[in-house]
């Protein structure tokens, strides 16, 4: 599959995604869709949860609301902006320090692991942990101790939400 993305400085993007010599798409996309995604505070964050087997779905819910609502408070994340996944893994393919750095895990014990783009504080950072951490506590009823966290950061050109476009990065004119 060839993709060619073909910016000019007021008209449209086009992308054309060709299939065969005879099939192929064209998408249009306004430079505002493309822009809007760099202002303050939109940088979109992917989450991956990993966990046992056997919590409800009102559980995994839960975990979800949670996570998503410490994005929220703490990274400045808009709302509807929620791309979450959990996988759920049975004993011989779930591995944990049980009481590495002197904290004690359990089987509950959940990995949260979070892209996101190099764009937030230390602060920022310490408090979605601290966050995340009060409103697992809350609802589901976790443990403290069962919050895994970690940040994979990374450069916004990294990033394309759709249409083989990286939304976030600055565009130039280019041929893909």
């Amino acid at each position: 599959m060839l993709h060619t993305l073909q910016l000019r400085k007021s008209s449209p993007i086009q992308l054309m995604s060709q299939r065969s010599n005879s099939d192929h798409r064209r998408v249009k996309i306004s430079q505002a869709e493309t822009t809007n995604c760099t202002q303050k505070g939109t940088d979109m964050p992917l989450v991956h949860i990993s966990l046992r087997k056997g919590k409800s779905d009102h559980y995994r819910q839960a975990i979800f609301d949670g996570v998503y609502q410490a994005m929220r408070d703490t990274f400045s994340v808009p709302e509807d902006d929620q791309f979450m996944t959990i996988t759920e893994h049975g004993p011989s393919n779930f591995r944990y320090g049980a009481s590495y750095l002197n904290i004690a895990r359990s089987d509950d014990v959940i990995f949260i692991q979070i892209s996101a783009m190099n764009s937030r504080t230390p602060e920022q950072k310490k408090a979605l942990y601290a966050r995340t951490v009060e409103l697992l506590c809350q609802n589901p009823g976790m443990r403290a101790e069962d919050v895994f966290i970690n940040i994979v950061e990374g450069v916004k050109e990294n990033w394309s939400l759709g249409n083989g476009i990286a939304q976030y990065a600055n565009h130039k004119a280019q041929n893909l």
